[in-house]
């Protein structure tokens, strides 16, 4: 992978997107832009809302739509302009089978790019995409990523191995290195996976060629869990490693220490608005995520967790 000058670094993101809240590109634009990355950016779904809420309408990008967009910046030879690709959230197979055309002719007109998959598929044991995404992930989508920054319950799908440790969660990983993939980060944890369900626990890997042959970087980093659940943070969590890894010229520690540093003062203050207003927690409204008022925390990461050698 390449480093990009300050002024020359700009992402092309395809996730979902809300009117209303905070997920998919809603919640990784504004971050890679205060981080310096100009983004342009593709919406799988435009909802009114994340699908947490009691209703929720909107519209559905299909394999067209997203083909004639990509037309348009084709012709007036964009394409060759991103050095960073960001995926996310796709609601169907043959969207994803578009995307991955995309996703080729992006690196055919742009050899340098880096791309970063966050392959959604659910959580906690339980898909939320139709399943034949799985497939065409494991198959056409991942191969072709730098990066990629599944959950526990993702990893488990993308590479046929139950997690449930250190030890298996390392075959996993290896797994997926052997794919091609450079870099693996194990983006969350179930519960009860360390042994308590009171913290949280991300694993990187990354093996990138240094001078004198390839970097084996593995480290884990645990921080508290916050007896909530908040949308959007797995999207967060990929767009700061993609910023963050550029910007430390790939240091796979300080990248999880500022990236975790960072969602954990976006959940600590979310967490302490909803308990702040009327139904509290009870209410989706109450617990999207507060990005934008911690703008200070994504431009400097309050280090309080460090990153452990394994």
């Amino acid at each position: 992978m390449e480093n990009f000058d300050d002024d020359d670094r700009r992402v092309l993101s395809i996730q979902s997107h809300v009117v209303s809240g905070y997920c998919g590109n809603k919640s990784a634009v504004f971050p890679l832009q205060t981080l310096g990355f100009d983004v342009d950016f593709i919406n799988s779904v435009q909802f009114s809302t994340h699908t947490g809420y009691p209703k929720w309408t909107g519209q559905v990008l299909n394999e067209q739509d997203l083909s004639e967009l990509i037309e348009g910046l084709r012709y007036n030879n964009l394409l060759c302009q991103y050095t960073h690709l960001l995926t996310g959230y796709a609601r169907s197979a043959s969207f994803l089978q578009a995307m991955n055309s995309v996703i080729k002719e992006i690196k055919s007109k742009a050899p340098n790019v880096v791309y970063l998959c966050d392959p959604v598929l659910g959580d906690n044991g339980k898909m939320y995409v139709p399943e034949e995404l799985l497939s065409v992930y494991k198959e056409k989508i991942i191969p072709l990523a730098d990066i990629i920054c599944p959950n526990q319950f993702e990893a488990e799908l993308l590479s046929g191995i139950k997690i449930t440790g250190i030890e298996t969660a390392l075959k996993a990983i290896d797994h997926l290195h052997s794919l091609g993939i450079k870099t693996v980060i194990i983006s969350s944890t179930d519960e009860g996976f360390n042994g308590t369900n009171k913290r949280l626990m991300t694993i990187g890997s990354s093996e990138l060629p240094g001078p004198s042959g390839q970097i084996r970087q593995l480290f884990k980093l645990e921080i508290p869990r916050f007896e909530a659940n908040f949308t959007g943070t797995g999207d967060l969590f990929a767009a700061l490693f993609l910023a963050w890894f550029t910007k430390t010229k790939f240091d796979l520690k300080t990248t999880m220490e500022n990236v975790t540093a960072t969602l954990n003062s976006i959940i600590c203050r979310t967490f302490n608005h909803a308990n702040n207003k009327p139904r509290g927690l009870e209410l989706p409204f109450n617990r999207e995520l507060q990005i934008i008022k911690c703008r200070d925390d994504i431009l400097e990461p309050k280090i309080q967790f460090f990153a452990e050698l394994i």
